[in-house]
């Protein structure tokens, strides 16, 4: 209960370290806010366009299929990529000013969140524009929602710790979230995936919460609650291990640093 109670104690300081980053990420862009649109755009038109190409596909709605996915990946990678060097980049702040350093990792993965709910309007968009229109079943969003920021707050709080004592784990991170861009059904089904290599899905988390935001959106039905559950478990046991470890490394960050 410790964190919880760091937290509520400095929630000001949470808030407005979670403003500063949102509204700071592109202050001196001339486009601003629009990048948080123009950059996944961009890459779901390559996508859209290659990638049927290449793999002869005749997906209905393809644009849409590639957005539930690329979407919800960019806040995964990206949270993860930028909570890897938190520590590092606010050094001398640690080293100054005593404050709960689970903050920084938790202040990233939230506005990272805040920026995936604002790029939600895209999938939205498409889903719209192509006729597909709403069902019910959005009501789950905010469920699968949920579930990946737990998760990512398990993996920030690892990773984020680690950096400070081990700085190429940057570089692995950057190497292995290429690998497990393509180990994730993002821009194809899970079911075309050959029965043998079914299992590398099944061990990456990121598989079923594309898929739950896959259901509401394109499926347009109900998601599977039983893979979402055993994601939820395995993302709260990170969570904890992770809050562990962090923890115990956090006693020497100032001197790492």
């Amino acid at each position: 209960m410790k964190v919880f109670k760091n937290l509520y104690e400095y929630r000001e300081l949470l808030k407005s370290s979670i403003k500063k980053d949102v509204g700071g990420k592109y202050k001196n862009s001339v486009l601003g806010v629009l990048w948080s649109f123009l950059y996944p755009l961009l890459q779901i038109a390559v996508y859209a366009i290659v990638f049927p190409l290449i793999m002869r596909s005749n997906m209905e709605n393809y644009t849409v299929f590639v957005c539930c996915g690329l979407i919800p990946w960019n806040f995964f990678s990206t949270a993860i990529s930028r909570s890897s060097f938190t520590m590092i980049e606010n050094g001398n702040i640690l080293k100054k000013v005593y404050f709960p350093r689970e903050i920084l990792p938790i202040s990233v993965v939230t506005s990272e969140a805040v920026n995936f709910v604002i790029s939600t309007i895209i999938i939205l968009a498409f889903v719209l524009g192509t006729g597909m229109g709403l069902t019910w079943y959005v009501i789950f969003y905010p469920v699968i929602l949920l579930i990946q920021y737990i998760l990512l707050t398990g993996i920030s709080l690892f990773v984020s710790s680690i950096t400070v004592y081990f700085r190429d784990l940057q570089h692995f991170i950057g190497i292995a979230l290429q690998l497990l861009f393509y180990a994730t059904p993002i821009v194809y089904a899970t079911n075309i995936i050959p029965e043998s290599y079914q299992w590398i899905l099944r061990l990456n988390p990121m598989t079923f919460i594309i898929d739950g935001y896959r259901s509401i959106f394109y499926y347009q039905q109900q998601p599977d609650f039983i893979s979402l559950g055993i994601t939820l478990l395995v993302s709260l046991i990170l969570c904890i291990v992770g809050y562990l470890l962090f923890s115990k490394l956090q006693k020497r960050f100032a001197e790492e640093l």
